[in-house]
């Protein structure tokens, strides 16, 4: 999908599942059937990539309300492993969620998570989203 100096964003499959129970500290059959899971929601997983098991990952769910015509981009889990941080990969990922949002017409994307969590205000505030209630949200089109 995208690459940047030996650092590739690409969906995540069910051979990835070995790696990403390494990054999760979960055990492979669960989280390939978690991966599967997902599949069948249709949830985006995207993965990054360098040399070895995955450095990170985002998660994507596209979700219609009542409340707007466009679905949000819900983003439920991003990861990047600690030996890797401050290095951009978490802005990829989500620089490819909100590509994937667009694309499935997702008029604006959420970051899922607590408001509390240990430097997630400074990365939200630093990749344009800002504080709502249940996360971090920003719109995905200019003027949305």
């Amino acid at each position: 999908m995208t690459t940047r100096h030996g650092l590739e964003i690409r969906a995540a499959d069910a051979v990835d599942a070995p790696g990403l129970a390494e990054l999760l500290g979960a055990p492979p059959a669960a989280v390939a059937a978690r991966l599967e899971r997902m599949r069948a929601e249709r949830a985006t997983v995207l993965l990054a990539v360098e040399w070895g098991p995955p450095s990170g990952l985002i998660v994507l769910h596209a979700r219609q309300g009542l409340l707007a015509d466009r679905p949000q981009g819900v983003v439920s889990a991003l990861l990047v492993a600690p030996e890797a941080r401050r290095r951009g990969i978490g802005r990829l990922l989500l620089k490819a969620a909100s590509q994937a949002a667009r694309m499935a017409g997702c008029g604006d994307l959420v970051l899922a998570a607590p408001l509390e969590a240990e430097g997630l205000a400074e990365f939200c505030q630093a990749t344009g989203f800002s504080p709502a209630e249940t996360g971090f949200s920003r719109p995905l089109r200019k003027g949305g």
